[in-house]
């Protein structure tokens, strides 16, 4: 009678094929942190993650190609770099990419071209993606339009700013001319111009402290 078993999938290691896999293991610990809490029987465990899963594979090289395995997998295991695994144990996990932790491998040396090796992987998880610069620091995710912030305002406050700021120019410009004017009083006016002098010095560095604080504003606001 033929038979008609299924035939057995084959474990995969990035492109190198586990032929002849005699134990496949998984395992995951519970990622969990002791705290010894005064007056507590026994301790507080806190999860701070999800650990990686780990997976152990047995299983022997030979025949003709023997050789060739043995070197592609001391290869895979000194490079260290990320690589795809699937096996069926693996079905149920979203395993993307894992790395070689560990590998050992002996030689029977009663048979020619026969190895038996031991793998240990880890699974390396994707980092997430970068954090994207938005506006407000990032709290426009919160929510700000449902709490009723517009933010179109922002470039009408913008030209509000930059409006108020040439204003304030012209008016400086005022003051400095009022300026050069009672300076004639030296002249031949006999002091009747220095009500004028005395409101110029006034008002300049307060003009001056405004026209920064308007320069500050236009710049928060991307002017």
């Amino acid at each position: 009678m033929p038979d008609t078993a299924p035939a057995r999938p084959v474990p995969l290691l990035g492109e190198i094929s586990l032929d002849y896999v005699q134990h496949v293991e998984h395992r995951i610990d519970g990622g969990y942190l002791s705290s010894v809490i005064p007056g507590l029987d026994g301790e507080l465990q806190q999860r701070a993650a999800r650990p990686s899963h780990r997976i152990t594979i047995r299983g022997l090289l030979y025949g003709e190609t023997a050789s060739d395995s043995l070197s592609s997998l001391q290869e895979a295991a000194q490079n260290g770099e990320e690589l795809t695994f699937s096996a069926d144990i693996t079905s149920a996990l979203d395993i993307q990419n894992v790395v070689i932790e560990g590998f050992s491998c002996s030689q029977e040396v009663a048979t020619q071209g026969r190895y038996s090796y031991e793998i240990r992987l880890a699974e390396s998880p994707p980092l997430p993606p970068p954090a994207q610069i938005s506006g407000f620091g990032g709290l426009d995710d919160f929510g700000l339009g449902d709490l009723g912030f517009d933010t179109d305002i922002m470039g009408d406050l913008t030209d509000l700013a930059g409006d108020l700021s040439g204003a304030l120019n012209d008016a400086l410009g005022v003051l400095d001319a009022l300026e050069g004017l009672a300076g004639l009083d030296g002249l031949s006016v006999g002091g009747i111009l220095q009500p004028i002098q005395d409101v110029s010095n006034s008002v300049s560095p307060l003009a001056s402290a405004f026209k920064d604080s308007l320069s500050s504003l236009s710049s928060l606001f991307g002017g």
